[in-house]
């Protein structure tokens, strides 16, 4: 793949979860993607497969009354592009993790995207 084809695809993955929409979302991944968050070095959410991706994604749109991710820098290493995030959200209820409703979140973090067969086949990220 190209390194344009590899930032589109990337794009197009952010601008639908800027938009919230998981199916659009799911468009340009691989159907036995992989996905991984790590926050503080510890995996806290994992996923194998588009339909279980989807129901993560789809669970998660409830945590958010805003959300919006913005990519500060992209570079590709090896076939691996990396891209460093800003991430901005409203939390939509009081959480048991401590979370407020209406708290905003802004967080930097990096994810990494791998790709197979022209599509994003693993999802990989760091908080």
């Amino acid at each position: 793949m190209s390194p344009t084809e590899i930032r589109a695809l990337v794009d197009h993955y952010i601008d639908a979860y800027n938009r919230q929409d998981v199916d659009d979302m799911l468009n340009g991944l691989h159907p036995r993607v992989e996905f991984k968050n790590i926050s503080a070095g510890v995996v806290n959410a994992s996923t194998n497969g588009i339909a279980e991706l989807k129901a993560l994604a789809l669970q998660s749109l409830s945590l958010f009354s805003e959300r919006h991710q913005r990519i500060e820098s992209f570079e590709i290493e090896g076939g691996v592009a990396v891209a460093t995030i800003a991430f901005r959200a409203v939390v939509a209820a009081d959480l048991p993790n401590g979370l407020k409703k209406e708290q905003v979140l802004n967080l930097s973090g990096r994810s990494e995207f791998e790709f197979r067969d022209g599509a994003i086949f693993k999802i990989t990220d760091f908080s």
